[in-house]
């Protein structure tokens, strides 16, 4: 099949299709069958122009076609609730699964950078006020002092609240920037986890060597499961906006950007949901020093394998749910 000939064979149906789903409501609803039939011709019309390597301008229009069209499914037949369970349950673990050495690399990344701060700091104590001024460091070994007040006075509830919608406010912000740092290139992104890495290496090797791993580690240990995690997962969806900036893959180089950003949207959204879960457990569990220091750090540990296994095994169809799905 030549391009000029699917073209001509073709057009026709696209056009027809880009009439109706940009029609009126009611002319959608009147000619939902057709909507349907149409849509699944498009979506075969677009692997046909991909597998041909037709002209990129024809794969961007039926690619755009094919979004919408499964934007008015989405809205026609999902409902929050069902739509929340089916992204947590099955879209975020696959996107991240199919994204897995970009974001190994960034996890490699991240973990070495710290790691390596972490053993510098801890070998040559005076390392940390190179980095940090002193007045800092002394504030973060107040923060872990277990002879301070905020250790031997337990938190009520209303405090717990309100650092709780403090925690958000912090983290999603946190998160945003090392995502919006890939407008620039990559870079952003890529230098704004570089720093954070750095800081949490440094930070932890002075608490270290000041005596305080018995109130550090367990404070940390739980939610950092998730807050860690959405932070290198944020920094590796700016980083694919700026890998698809200099890669297109034959499509424009706005195209390639907006397809990146369509496939980042769902990383990022899934982020916003574990910093938020972070933000409580911080809130509500991490500040409860009195409870027993094994108590806390095996549930740290449990956090940590229930976050790797979600990622591992959640949204996995079996071979034979996914051929009665593909036929349907």
């Amino acid at each position: 099949m030549t391009e000029q000939n699917f073209i001509q064979r073709r057009s026709q149906v696209w056009n027809d299709f880009s009439n109706l789903i940009r029609g009126s409501r009611y002319e959608l609803k009147k000619g939902a069958t057709y909507f349907v039939s149409c849509f699944r011709e498009i979506t075969q019309d677009l692997n046909t122009a991909k597998v041909n390597n037709f002209d990129p301008a024809i794969i961007e229009r039926l690619n755009a076609l094919v979004n919408e069209g499964n934007q008015i499914l989405y809205k026609q037949h999902g409902w929050p609730l069902k739509t929340l369970a089916r992204f947590i349950l099955r879209t975020f673990p696959q996107k991240i699964r199919s994204n897995w050495r970009g974001i190994l690399a960034s996890f490699l990344l991240f973990y070495g950078i710290a790691l390596f701060f972490a053993f510098l700091c801890v070998s040559f104590p005076d390392v940390s006020k190179e980095f940090i001024s002193y007045s800092e460091l002394k504030n973060y070994e107040n923060m872990y002092n277990p002879d301070n007040s905020y250790y031997l006075t337990p938190r009520d509830v209303s405090s717990d609240a309100d650092m709780f919608g403090f925690y958000i406010f912090n983290n999603i912000s946190i998160a945003f920037r090392t995502f919006a740092g890939g407008i620039f290139a990559g870079f952003g992104s890529l230098l704004i986890l570089c720093i954070n890495a750095g800081l949490m290496g440094i930070i932890g090797g002075h608490l270290i060597n000041a005596g305080y791993t018995n109130t550090f580690f367990p404070f940390i240990i739980a939610h950092s499961a998730f807050e860690l995690t959405a932070v290198v997962f944020s920094a590796y969806a700016g980083l694919l906006l700026g890998y698809r900036f200099f890669i297109t893959n034959g499509l424009s180089r706005g195209a390639s950007v907006k397809k990146a950003g369509q496939d980042a949207f769902p990383i990022i959204a899934g982020s916003a949901l574990m910093l938020v879960i972070a933000a409580a457990i911080e809130a509500f569990w991490s500040s409860k020093h009195m409870l027993p220091f094994w108590v806390r750090i095996g549930t740290g540990i449990g956090m940590w394998i229930l976050v790797l296994m979600y990622f591992l095994l959640a949204g996995r169809i079996s071979a034979k749910r996914k051929n009665s799905e593909t036929a349907a």
